[in-house]
């Protein structure tokens, strides 16, 4: 099944490779290429106390990314970064972030804009604890929180703001965040930012700042409207690309169950109950209704699990990931809405109870499981009608996914 291609596969590799490639080159004529390379962070010149807060952090060495992306964007040039979920991006732009900071003067320096409340909530965590020994203050401006307590906090002043595009762009028309003083703007997950139709917040936040802004992109793929944007108001940025090709799922062994009909994936998961319970695990569904149509079915057989997603109120969801990520609650069902969000030290198994709607998800789901170096177990629940899909992946990512042999306790 896995090796076969079915007819009319919607995704199209070859085609995907001729449009990138048009885009790239007409980058190239855009873009500088930035290949410098420090191998060590005490290479690039950093602050003692962000060396410190960095090591801290429990950073060894530099990732790919990070490797070469820091340095430049603490050199004040505009950048445009490429990897994947995972590699260590937000490090980067904090890291030069913190460098450039005047921590003499209390005022907006710097705003980072994330697709969902989940990630602005991981970038400020980030954020505050590389920055710990600098005494940097960051603020999350998010929905679902109060309004009057972010004017607050804000008044009262910080130098990094962190939020979503709409929270964002409400407090600088209320005048709550002032612009003057912003010279850095990065934008994260950039791809996913402009899919979820926030290009026009995001142009008119562009508007509210400073002309001469430095700005950062960083997106795991590069679709025609990020690099619009970078057209648009980015100048000379220098362009640092981890390939496609490089994206690798490396040390996450990638496995799928044949349930040939939905309706035999629930028992399937509950013969797999006990050894998601040895790890944590999360569990990715389409919809919100069946993250709760899901977790009903497996807390009336008696099965332990956590679950979030969009339509719960903040203060729900924070209490959930707060009790996922200390390891109270081992099994989280979620959407992929908060696949991005997710950055637990310690999930070791993504079940893709339903295989995502696009190849590029497929990233971001099980590049959580085995972060950076650490490995991890994805498993893929495949009906004959998800068959056409798991193909796609293999090919978008030049994998070999293999069918669950019966030892998957071992392999964790």
């Amino acid at each position: 099944m896995a090796g076969m291609a079915p007819e009319g596969s919607q995704f199209d590799a070859r085609q995907y490779d001729e449009k990138m490639s048009q885009i790239n080159a007409e980058a190239d004529d855009f873009f500088t290429t930035y290949d410098e390379v420090c191998d060590t962070f005490d290479a690039m010149g950093l602050h003692e106390n962000l060396l410190r807060g960095i090591y801290a952090y429990g950073f060894e060495k530099p990732s790919a990314i990070q490797q070469r992306g820091i340095v430049p964007f603490c050199k004040g040039l505009d950048v445009i970064q490429q990897a994947q979920s995972g590699t260590g991006k937000t490090a980067t732009f904090c890291s030069g972030i913190l460098q450039q900071l005047d921590y003499g003067l209390v005022e907006c320096q710097a705003l980072v804009l994330a697709p969902t409340r989940e990630l602005a909530q991981q970038i400020e965590k980030v954020m505050r604890a590389l920055g710990d020994y600098l005494g940097v203050k960051v603020h999350a401006c998010v929905g679902g929180t109060s309004v009057r307590e972010d004017q607050r906090i804000l008044s009262s002043g910080v130098h990094v703001v962190v939020g979503t595009p709409g929270r964002v762009f409400d407090m600088l028309r209320r005048q709550s965040l002032r612009p003057d003083n912003i010279k850095m703007f990065v934008l994260d997950e950039a791809d996913e930012m402009l899919s979820r139709g926030f290009k026009d917040q995001i142009y008119d936040i562009f508007q509210l700042l400073p002309s001469k802004v430095q700005v950062g992109v960083f997106s795991a793929t590069m679709p025609p409207e990020a690099l619009e944007i970078t057209r648009k108001f980015m100048s000379k940025p220098v362009r640092i690309l981890v390939k496609r090709d490089e994206l690798t799922l490396e040390g996450i062994k990638q496995f799928y169950v044949n349930v040939e009909k939905e309706e035999w994936k629930l028992d399937t998961l509950c013969d797999l109950y006990e050894t998601l319970a040895i790890t944590q695990s999360v569990i990715f569904v389409n919809t919100r209704r069946k993250v709760d149509w899901l977790t009903d079915k497996m807390r009336s057989r008696d099965h332990t699990v956590s679950a979030t997603h969009g339509d719960m109120d903040q203060n729900t969801r924070d209490i959930i990931m707060r009790e996922f990520r200390s390891g109270s609650s081992r099994v989280l069902i979620t959407t992929d809405l908060l696949a991005r969000g997710i950055d637990v030290q310690q999930v070791s198994l993504v079940i893709n109870y339903d295989l995502p709607t696009q190849p590029e998800n497929y990233l971001h789901r099980i590049g959580r499981s085995g972060r950076f170096g650490r490995k991890g177990v994805a498993i893929n629940f495949v009906t004959r009608d998800d068959e056409r899909m798991l193909f796609d992946i293999q090919r978008f990512y030049n994998v070999i996914i293999e069918e669950l042999p019966s030892n998957v306790a071992d392999l964790i």
